[in-house]
This record gives structure tokens, C-alpha cells and sequence, in this order.
């Protein structure tokens, strides 16, 4: 059985910093693309990043480029966001997903797995 777990949301201010962690359980995390989406309250949901099975490579939506960070530990079976710079827009429920295809694939919202997410609030 495959589970995908995230930590790490929380309650931050304007400009502060979080780092969300994904435990990935039930699958040959190595071999698979990981990224992260998120939703906020009435908007759709969002591709934030990915990053490929062996780090390599790493692609980003343009609203997080150069403040949010995808990394990946593969013998901790985890995947991290680190985000910076937090704005209030950053606000939403993010979640990680695994795909067995490419970022690009990940990034048009098809993966094979996902987790339940974790909040993130930025206020204002």
C-alpha cells in the first residue's frame, strides 16, 4: 500500500520560511518523479514543483521560481519543499504526488499517488 505523508505546515508570517516534508512508504521511491501542488480556497489547484527521480532535474511554477526549493532524499524515502518568502498568497493546502513519468507529465496534474496534504497560512 502506498502512502505519501506531509508535515511540516503550519501558521507563518509575511516573509518567514517553512519546510514541508513528504514521507513516501509502499513504492520504489527512487525510481519515481515527486512534486508538489497546492489549493487554495476557491481556486483550482496549482503544480508548485518536481523534481526527478534522481534529482537531476527540478522544474517550478512561475508564482514560487527563485523563493521555493524541491529536494529529494532517496534513501529517506522523503521529499522537501523548502519555501521562502512566504507571501499570504502562498496560502493553501499543499500536497505531494509521485508519478512514474516525467515532470512534465507531474505537472499537468497526472500522477499516479498522492498524499492527504498539509495547511500552510501566511498572514498578513
Amino acid at each position: 500500500q502506498v502512502q505519501l505523508v506531509e508535515s511540516g505546515g503550519g501558521l507563518v508570517q509575511d516573509g518567514d520560511s517553512l519546510r514541508l516534508s513528504c514521507a513516501a512508504s509502499g513504492l520504489r521511491f527512487s525510481y519515481y518523479t515527486m512534486g508538489w501542488f497546492r489549493q487554495a480556497p476557491g481556486r483550482e489547484r496549482e503544480f508548485v514543483a518536481a523534481i526527478t527521480s534522481s534529482a537531476q532535474t527540478t522544474s517550478y511554477a512561475d508564482s514560487v521560481k527563485g523563493r521555493f526549493t524541491i529536494s529529494r532524499d532517496n534513501a529517506k524515502n522523503t521529499v522537501y519543499l523548502q519555501m521562502n518568502s512566504l507571501k499570504p498568497e502562498d496560502t493553501a493546502v499543499y500536497w505531494c504526488a509521485a508519478t512514474s513519468s516525467s515532470p512534465n507529465w507531474l505537472a499537468s496534474g497526472r500522477y499516479d499517488y498522492s498524499g492527504q496534504g498539509t495547511q500552510v497560512t501566511v498572514s498578513s
